[in-house]
C-alpha cells in the first residue's frame, strides 16, 4: 500500500491532509464511487490527483471550464504529475500528439470538457486506454436544480453504461441536498458514499452594504487591498465595462471579463489577472470565469447575485489560500426589478417559479439582520451553533437598538387596511404619504395609515419591514409581486396599539447612509496581508517579486510557484537550506529542486 502522507508531501508540499481528503482518497483507491461536497479552497483536486499518482493508468477529469484547464495542467505539471488536456483550443496536430502520449502511458491525468466526452469517437478512444478513474468536476452542472446547469453534462450518464468498471468521483463546492440527490441519480450511482465537508470558510468575512454611492464605496474597499487581487461581479456586460473603465480613470489596473468580448481579449484579460499583471477583474455574474487564483483578497458584488449557490461559489474565489479575505455585496431594492424582468421572460412556469424562489432567498439573505455565515451554512444544510461568527457585518456591528413598536404598528396597520394584497413598495409609499396615481385610484390616500410616518425614509422603512418579516409579524408571499399579510403575532402587536397599550419592540437601528465625498485612489503603500504568523514584510514583498520573475521564466502563473501563505511562512521561519525548505507548507520535492535555491539565496541576502 502506498504511503499517502509521503506522496502528499512529495508532490503537493502539504504535511497533512485536510478534513475528509484521506477518507475520500482511500474510497477511490478501493475502486468505489464517491460524491464530494467541499467548499472552494477545500482541496478537492488533491482527492483525484493523488490517486492518479497511485493508479497504473489514467485519471480522466471532466471539467466545464476550458479556460481553466491550462492552469490546472500547469499546476499539476509543476507538482511533478504528468498531465495534459484535450479541448477545442488545441490544433489537430497538438491533439494527435497528446493522444499518442496517452497511448504510450506518458500521461496520468487528462482534462477534457463534457462536450468532448459527448462525442462517440472520443469515448471509443478512451475505451482503448487504461482508464482507472473518472473525476467529474463542478458536478452540480449536471442538475437542473443547480445554479449552473449545462446540458452537455447530461451525457455523463454514459459513464456507468460504457465504463461500468471504472469508479467515479463527483465533486462540487455548491450543492443543496436536492442538487446532490440529482447528481447521483443522473450519474447512475444512487448508493454512492457521500463525503460532505463543512462549508464554513472561516477566513472569509461576509458583508452586505446599502446600495447608495456604490462606486465610491467600492473604491474605498479596493483601496484597502491596494496591489492585491480583486474580483468585482456586475449584473450586465454594460455595467461590467463601465465599472472597469471608471476604475481605470482613477488609476487602478482593471479589466472587464464577459461573454461579449471577443475571445482573444477575454483570454488576454484573464491571463493578465492570473499572472498578476492586472489587479482587478470586473465580470458578469452570469458568465463563469474559470479563475482558480488562491490569493484573491476581495470579491465584491456590485449587484444582487441570482442565487445563493451562485453567490457562495463566487465568494468562494476569495482567500482560497486560507488567508483572511473580504466578500462585500452591495444591495438595493432596484436590483430585484432588474432580475424580475428577465424572470418574466421565462416561459416554463416551473422554471419561473423556481427562479422567483431563488430571488426571494437572495433578497432574504441581504435584508435579514441575522448572521450572514449562519444563513449561508443553513442554506446548505449545515448547522452553525455559534452566537457570533465574528466575521460578518451583522455580528461585527456594535449593538444599537431602538424601540420600533410605534413605527412597526403603523406598518402593520397599512398592511391590514389594504387587505394584505400589496407588496412592500406600495405599503411604504402609503406610509410616506406619496402622491401617486395608483394610491389615489385605490383610495389609499384616505387610509388612516396614509402619511403616518414622517421620521423615516423609504430605505429605513424597508429595513424595518424586513425585520418584521424575519421576526414573523408579517408573511411575505413569493412570486413577481410578493404581497405582505399579517400573521397572528402581527395582529397581536396591532391590537395592542388599538387598545392603547404601551409596547416595546427592540430592533436594530436602520442603517442611514451619508453620501460620501468623491473617493480617489490612495497612494498608500501595499496593505499588509493578514496572517496568524508574524513575518518580515519587506522580505515577503521581495519574495513576491521573485515569484513573478520565476513565473515568467517557467511560463506559469505566479501562484503555481508559491501561494501568499507559503511566502508568509518563508518570511516567518526563514529556512536556511533546502532540507528546512521542505518543512514549508507548499514546497514539495520537485518545487524545492526547481525553485528552492532562489528563495534560500534571497533569505541569506535580505533577512
Amino acid at each position: 500500500m502506498p504511503d499517502l502522507q509521503s506522496l502528499l508531501k512529495t508532490y503537493f508540499g502539504h504535511p497533512e491532509f485536510r478534513p475528509l481528503q484521506h477518507e475520500i482518497i482511500q474510497q477511490i483507491l478501493d475502486g468505489e464511487d464517491a460524491l464530494v461536497l467541499m467548499p472552494t479552497g477545500g482541496g478537492k483536486s488533491v482527492c483525484y490527483q493523488l490517486p492518479a499518482l497511485v493508479f497504473q493508468g489514467i485519471t480522466v477529469v471532466i471539467s466545464p471550464l476550458i479556460s481553466l484547464m491550462k492552469d490546472q495542467v500547469d499546476a499539476a505539471l509543476n507538482n511533478g504529475i504528468p498531465a495534459a488536456y484535450l479541448n477545442s483550443t488545441l490544433t489537430a496536430e497538438e491533439s494527435a500528439q497528446i493522444e499518442r502520449r496517452l497511448r504510450a502511458g506518458e500521461i496520468k491525468l487528462l482534462y477534457c470538457a463534457p462536450e468532448r466526452f459527448a462525442l462517440p469517437h472520443f469515448r471509443d478512444f478512451l475505451k482503448a486506454l487504461p482508464i482507472k478513474l473518472f473525476a467529474v468536476d463542478e458536478a452540480h452542472c449536471i442538475s437542473e436544480w443547480g445554479h449552473d446547469f449545462r446540458a452537455d453534462y447530461r451525457t455523463l450518464n454514459l459513464l456507468k453504461k460504457e465504463f461500468a468498471s471504472v469508479p467515479i468521483v463527483a465533486l462540487t463546492a455548491t450543492a443543496t441536498k436536492q442538487v446532490a440527490d440529482d447528481i447521483v441519480e443522473q450519474l447512475g450511482m444512487p448508493e454512492v458514499k457521500r463525503f460532505i465537508s463543512s462549508f464554513n470558510r472561516q477566513n472569509l468575512n461576509y458583508r452586505v452594504e446599502r446600495k447608495t454611492s456604490t462606486f465610491n464605496k467600492l473604491v474605498s474597499w479596493i483601496n484597502k487591498f491596494k496591489g492585491e487581487s480583486v474580483i468585482v461581479y456586475c449584473f450586465s456586460r454594460k455595467e461590467t465595462d463601465s465599472v472597469a473603465e471608471k476604475l481605470c480613470d482613477l488609476g487602478f489596473n482593471a479589466r472587464p471579463y464577459h461573454a461579449g468580448l471577443n475571445g482573444d481579449e477575454r483570454t488576454q484579460n484573464q491571463s493578465d489577472f492570473i499572472n498578476d499583471k492586472v489587479d482587478i477583474i470586473t465580470a458578469t455574474i452570469a458568465f463563469g470565469m474559470g479563475i482558480d487564483k488562491p490569493d484573491v483578497r476581495l470579491v465584491a458584488h456590485y449587484s444582487l447575485p441570482k442565487t445563493i449557490e451562485g453567490y457562495f461559489q463566487e465568494t468562494g474565489r476569495a482567500g482560497r489560500d486560507g488567508l483572511e479575505s473580504e466578500c462585500v455585496l452591495f444591495y438595493g431594492a432596484g436590483d430585484q426589478f432588474n432580475q424580475k424582468y428577465f424572470i418574466e421572460q421565462i416561459e416554463d412556469p416551473l422554471q419561473k417559479e423556481k427562479r422567483y424562489e431563488q430571488l426571494n432567498q437572495m433578497v432574504g439573505y441581504c435584508e435579514l439582520k441575522k448572521c450572514r455565515r449562519k444563513q449561508l451554512l443553513n442554506y446548505f444544510g449545515e448547522n452553525f451553533e455559534q452566537d457570533n461568527c465574528e466575521g460578518c457585518d451583522v455580528c461585527l456591528k456594535t449593538e444599537s437598538h431602538f424601540n420600533a413598536a410605534e413605527v412597526s404598528q403603523k406598518i402593520l396597520q397599512a398592511i391590514n387596511e389594504t387587505g394584505g394584497r400589496f407588496g412592500a413598495s406600495h405599503i411604504i409609499n402609503i406610509l410616506l404619504g406619496r402622491n401617486q396615481k395608483k394610491i389615489r385610484e385605490l383610495g389609499h390616500n384616505e387610509l388612516k395609515s396614509y402619511g403616518s410616518v414622517t421620521n423615516y425614509d423609504k430605505d429605513a422603512l424597508s429595513q424595518i419591514l424586513a425585520n418584521l418579516v424575519d421576526d414573523n409579524y408579517i408573511e411575505r408571499e413569493t412570486g413577481m409581486y410578493p404581497t405582505l399579510s399579517l400573521v397572528e403575532k402581527g395582529y397581536g402587536l396591532l391590537n395592542a396599539m388599538h387598545a392603547g397599550e404601551a409596547t416595546e419592540l427592540k430592533m436594530d437601528e436602520p442603517e442611514v447612509e451619508a453620501m460620501p465625498a468623491k473617493v480617489k485612489m490612495k497612494k498608500a503603500r501595499k496593505t499588509k496581508v493578514k496572517s496568524d504568523l508574524t513575518y518580515n514584510e519587506n522580505l515577503f514583498e521581495a519574495f513576491r517579486v521573485l515569484r513573478k520573475k520565476l513565473a515568467t521564466k517557467y511560463r506559469v502563473p505566479p501562484y503555481v510557484i508559491a501561494s501568499d501563505k507559503t511566502l508568509i511562512e518563508l518570511a516567518h521561519y526563514l529556512p536556511k537550506n533546502t532540507t528546512q525548505l521542505l518543512d514549508i507548507n507548499g514546497f514539495g520535492e520537485l518545487k524545492v529542486k526547481r525553485y528552492g535555491n532562489a528563495f534560500i539565496e534571497m533569505i541569506k541576502e535580505k533577512a
